[in-house]
């Protein structure tokens, strides 16, 4: 045969490599997009209308928390937090509605100390998903009823799942990055539920 059709398959067979590898690594890169966010991935998807949108978008994320100066807490920081928290979910019975709303205030507030902005919900939601995308669905709901509340539109069955929610968030926040192990972050929830009355919050 002559040379330029060699050259022609050549260049053939460079580019099947190429997509083969390209395509490889897309595979890949979903893979570890779907293994990270879990149910936060599909919902990206949907609301995205497509994968490699919601892919850009997650990777973009992701991008965006390595560049956060997140910090622990101190024991101080923590303990006064509980105490805020104890507070606030005391608050439940007589006002519900203001427990939400100090329940919201109370993770924004330790989100803040942690080193997350917070003057945008959205992006507030896109940030504790990289770590916790098992519980960026449920803040997104305690903070949609908290909205529903503002509007007198909540339920106190409503409420109660809102707080519970914020609670969730708020225990992990407390104790992530904090460079203790597993008991010091069950001691915390432990703290949290020895002070929850149980007919009220459950």
């Amino acid at each position: 045969m002559d040379t330029w059709v060699w050259i022609v398959i050549g260049v053939i067979v460079v580019f099947v490599v190429l997509g083969v590898v390209f395509s490889a690594l897309r595979t890949r890169r979903s893979r570890s997009l779907q293994n990270q966010f879990g149910r936060e991935y599909d919902r990206t998807v949907d609301k995205a209308g497509g994968r490699r949108e919601a892919e850009r978008e997650l990777a973009e994320r992701q991008k965006r928390h390595d560049e956060l100066e997140l910090r622990p807490l101190s024991q101080d920081a923590r303990d006064r937090y509980l105490q805020q928290w104890q507070v606030t979910q005391g608050r439940f019975v007589d006002d519900p509605t203001g427990a939400v709303s100090e329940a919201d205030d109370l993770v924004q507030r330790v989100m803040r100390d942690r080193g997350y902005p917070v003057d945008d919900f959205e992006q507030r939601a896109a940030d504790i998903s990289v770590e916790h995308p098992e519980l960026v669905e449920k803040y997104r709901t305690a903070n949609g009823i908290a909205r529903a509340s503002e509007r007198g539109e909540a339920s106190t069955e409503d409420l109660r799942h809102s707080v519970r929610h914020y609670r969730a968030l708020f225990v992990e926040l407390l104790e992530v990055d904090d460079g203790g192990d597993a008991s010091t972050r069950d001691r915390a929830a432990e703290e949290v539920h020895a002070h929850e009355n149980v007919e009220r919050l459950r």
